[in-house]
């Protein structure tokens, strides 16, 4: 057996499942903590990241796992809940010290230390069982705790499979083997026992188990009951309001405790919100079905009915016996009593909400606080208001409610955790209340909880950039006059590189060569890239360098040669970097677990483009290939940046047509996406839409008259550049991702991937009640059809009666570009095989959804519609 097997987990060791097998694990389990106590800072980091990145690998399959075993929630949002936990939780506590002296002031003389709680017992819900799992585990491991998770009968199959997840990896890096445990066969008398027997509970569940950790006699960490209200004051922006309240309200379901039970709005406007919601998706209930809902929300001793928890409103109506679409995002209830009485008043984990009119805003403040009192104290509260204007009002509010987070202008579920759009307030899934509701702590779980704190979180939009190449030289004959750098300003001596076969034997590369060699640079030539650059050539290229040491490498083609150079670029400069953490995807590219790389210490990377279209040349992206796996994994890093980017003209004239066009399709893609995505900025604005037209004008000709229309060539060159700076900077869309795996599976060529999917996604995002909408905090509502607008009539074409009908022209327009360039209308006819796409849906629609390109999509996309556009798309839908 070799060493690091006998480091890793005895599976028998495990079994817990009764109070003797449980007092056997006590004992490993002490003796674990005891020898953890003793780690240092450093060794704790490792563990702690080792830890977060393996739970951020197996998000997908762990969010599919806790969705079937517990038929409760939506897959996708499971998906996020989990990336959070591992992403978020490492993010915000990364750099904070927790071994040793932690705070030293020789002024005053004070010093503290950090020293372990010791045990401490985790229970977990049925409805995160997964990624509150994966939340306490973490800071468990952070704070050299041992943790013992008690799973919920439910949902303990994949809250054990998160766990040892996380424990594999934390003693593969160098953590006790003991120092995560879990009891098998859940129960009250083992839960009791480990809770009596811990030295700090963390209770995460419904109030029965919350108070019997509070009775336990150990200190406990616990949670109350949600039960937030919603007050949208008239100086609201009310679309804004609706669409986050709807994003939140739906968001799993409606299983987070901070999700809203109730919105409360002014009575002068109560039917243009009543109206929003219905357009936005609500389906809101008729005088006879409130008392059927009524009847399915409480149990017969007036607790909460599990079988409506995380239940789509779909499912709730049949339960119900009421006829609800299944497009319907949430549920609306148009009541007037506050009171318990009213089982629309309670917490209902579920998207059922509860709607109240007011007169006043002191009305609506008293309708709040009643709410909360009635069950729900200390939690959370929600304000949409115009913070600047109306300062008395909202504090009026501050005062008022007795709740520890009190979200302003925000989506509550996603405000309440913490870190989504308020980037101070800590992110957790042990949301403490106070005294207010009977909890040791009162703000989000993570470092002293010994007095109640109101903290208030108003909503912010994330810090914007644009990041471009340090230098970037474009015009027609630009070539030799931008390499006179390398040797008067850079004094480079050897120069390596990277192409494909076709442009090495066609001459391509003779200019750069012979211009190398008139400076007296050496150099050598790497020319075995491949449509689909893959691992193994990257690892050969890179082999290649390490021989030859350059200090100068160039990329020379299309978006191969560029993405196999940027890899082997990684390669040559860190050979210890791993693979798949960089190939990691990310929410936000700041707060991602891996830190990739400082790049060009070794070597100055230059990009030469041969085609217009990928505009890699100034992109942080790179696709590479895991021949192995079959994976196409697109890498995202502003240390993939080049330092230099070349866009001549001249290197583009023998472009054939078919590169021709799906290069100038794809660059158009790039465009369209950047245009709409939720991180869009003004500067990617302005790149997008001057792409955009450009391309609208001059692609045909240049498809056509290639080799005699220098202007064409010219005009598509410095397009596909700015649809590269453009998306660069404002990332890309499902689009996209979808486009990756149809190469990654069936090889079709990336820009005809994108020309048979952009009509089709751009009709999917221009629904204005979108099942999921994107989540970045500058992005407020749907608008896709606005936005698609704008893009169509700076780009020339026909305005509509209104928005939707220029859209519909602007698909038009683009169906006209693609048969004037040739490229198929459709995955069938474009020779991909029936049977080997349809077998190969479901695994390209999974990978698409975990693509990187699909978190700034505008509509966050469900397993189920990727799929539904893939058939769209192959049979011309």
């Amino acid at each position: 057996m070799t060493e690091e097997k006998k480091n890793l987990i005895d599976e028998e060791e495990f079994i817990v499942n009764d109070l003797k097998t449980f007092e056997r694990r006590l004992e490993k389990v002490r003796e674990a903590q005891k020898q953890f106590a003793s780690f240092t800072q450093e060794q704790v980091d490792k563990i702690f990241k080792e830890a977060a990145l393996a739970a951020n690998h197996k998000r997908v399959e762990l969010a599919i796992k806790a969705n079937e075993e517990t038929d409760m929630g939506v897959t996708e949002d499971k998906v996020i809940k989990n990336n959070y936990a591992a992403e978020y939780t490492y993010n915000a506590y990364k750099n904070t010290q927790t071994c040793g002296v932690i705070e030293k002031d020789d002024v005053f003389g004070i010093t503290k230390i950090a020293e372990p709680v010791g045990v401490i017992a985790a229970v977990i819900p049925t409805t995160n069982p997964t990624s509150t799992a994966i939340f306490k585990t973490l800071i468990s491991l952070k704070t050299r705790n041992e943790i013992i998770i008690s799973p919920h009968p439910t949902a303990k199959n994949s809250t054990i499979a998160a766990s040892k997840i996380v424990l594999d990896a934390a003693v593969k890096a160098g953590a006790p083997k003991d120092i995560i445990a879990w009891v098998d066969q859940p129960s009250i008398e083992l839960t009791a026992e480990l809770m009596k027997e811990a030295d700090l509970i963390l209770a995460t569940g419904g109030p029965g188990m919350v108070k019997s950790a509070y009775s336990s006699g150990k200190p406990a960490v616990g949670v109350g009951a949600g039960n937030v209200p919603a007050i949208i004051d008239e100086s609201a922006d009310y679309k804004t309001a609706v669409s986050s309240i709807i994003l939140s309200k739906s968001f799993d379901n409606g299983m987070i405790c901070a999700s809203e039970q109730s919105v409360i709005v002014p009575e002068k406007d109560y039917k243009e919100i009543l109206d929003e919601f219905t357009y936005r998706g609500a389906y809101v209930l008729k005088n006879d079905e409130l008392d059927k809902f009524r009847k399915i929300i409480l149990n017969e001793k007036g607790g909460l009915n599990n079988k409506i928890v995380g239940q789509s409103p779909h499912r709730l109506g049949k339960l119900a016996g009421v006829e609800i679409p299944e497009y319907s995002r949430i549920v609306i209830a148009q009541v007037e009593e506050t009171n318990f009485s009213e089982p629309f008043a309670h917490e209902k984990l579920s998207p059922i909400l509860a709607m109240y009119k007011y007169k006043t805003f002191e009305e609506a403040v008293y309708k709040a606080e009643h709410l909360v009192e009635q069950g729900g104290l200390g939690h959370t509260s929600s304000l949409y208001i115009d913070t600047l204007n109306c300062k008395y009002k909202l504090q009026k509010f501050i005062d008022t409610m007795k709740t520890c987070r009190i979200v302003v202008n925000t989506p509550s579920s996603q405000g309440g955790i913490g870190d989504l759009y308020n980037f101070k307030l800590a992110p957790s899934f042990t949301l403490g209340c106070g005294s207010w509701g009977g909890n040791s702590v009162s703000e989000n779980v993570g470092v002293k909880h010994l007095i109640n704190i109101k903290t208030v979180a108003e909503r912010r939009e994330n810090m914007l950039w644009f990041r471009a190449p340090e230098k970037v030289y474009f015009k027609k004959g630009c070539l030799p006059v931008a390499m006179k750098e390398f040797k008067d300003v850079m004094n480079k001596k050897k120069a390596f590189i990277v192409t494909d076969s076709f442009l090495y034997k066609n001459g391509y590369t003779k200019n750069i060569t012979n211009q190398l060699d008139e400076m007296g640079i050496v150099h050598t030539t790497f020319f075995e890239v491949e449509p689909d650059p893959t691992l193994a050539c990257a690892h050969k290229g890179a082999e290649a360098m390490k021989s030859f040491e350059p200090d100068l490498i160039i990329a020379v083609g299309g978006g191969s040669a560029m993405d196999a150079g940027k890899i082997m670029w990684v390669m040559y400069e860190h050979p210890e970097a791993d693979f798949k953490d960089m190939a990691m995807t990310f929410m936000d590219i700041r707060k991602r677990v891996y830190t990739f790389p400082k790049m060009g210490e070794k070597s100055y990377f230059c990009a030469i483009a041969t085609s217009a279209g990928t505009g890699s040349e100034v992109t942080p992206f790179a696709v590479i290939t895991d021949q192995e796996e079959g994976i196409k994994y697109p890498l995202a890093d502003y240390e993939l940046l080049p330092n230099m980017a070349i866009v001549d003209a001249d290197m583009m004239m023998d472009m054939p047509p078919r590169l021709t066009a799906s290069s100038g399709i794809d660059a158009l893609t790039h465009a369209l996406e950047a245009y709409a995505s939720i991180m869009r900025t003004e500067p990617a604005d302005g790149l997008a839409l001057q792409a955009g037209k450009t391309i609208f004008e001059y692609l045909p000709q240049a498809y056509k008259n290639g080799k005699t229309d220098a202007k064409a060539r010219e005009k598509m060159a410095i397009a596909s550049t700015m649809a590269g700076m453009a998306f660069a900077n404002a990332f890309l869309g499902v689009c996209h991702s979808m486009a990756h795996k149809l190469g990654a599976f069936h090889h079709v060529q990336h820009g005809i991937a994108n020309a048979m999917l952009i009509t089709h996604v751009i009709k999917y995002n221009c629904a204005e009640a979108p099942v999921k909408m994107g989540t970045f905090s500058q992005y407020k509502y749907p608008d896709c059809v606005e936005r698609y607008a704008e893009f169509a009539k700076f780009c020339g074409i026909k305005s509509g009666k209104d928005n939707r009908e220029t859209v519909d022209n602007l698909i038009k327009a683009i169906e006209e570009l693609r048969i004037k360039t040739g490229v198929p209308a459709t995955i069938k006819e474009a020779g991909i095989d029936e049977k080997a796409f349809l077998d190969n849906l479901d695994a390209m629609t999974i990978q698409a959804f975990d693509d990187q390109c699909t978190g700034a999509n505008p509509r966050y996309p469900l397993f189920e519609e990727i799929k539904n556009m893939y058939l769209d798309a192959y049979y011309g839908r």
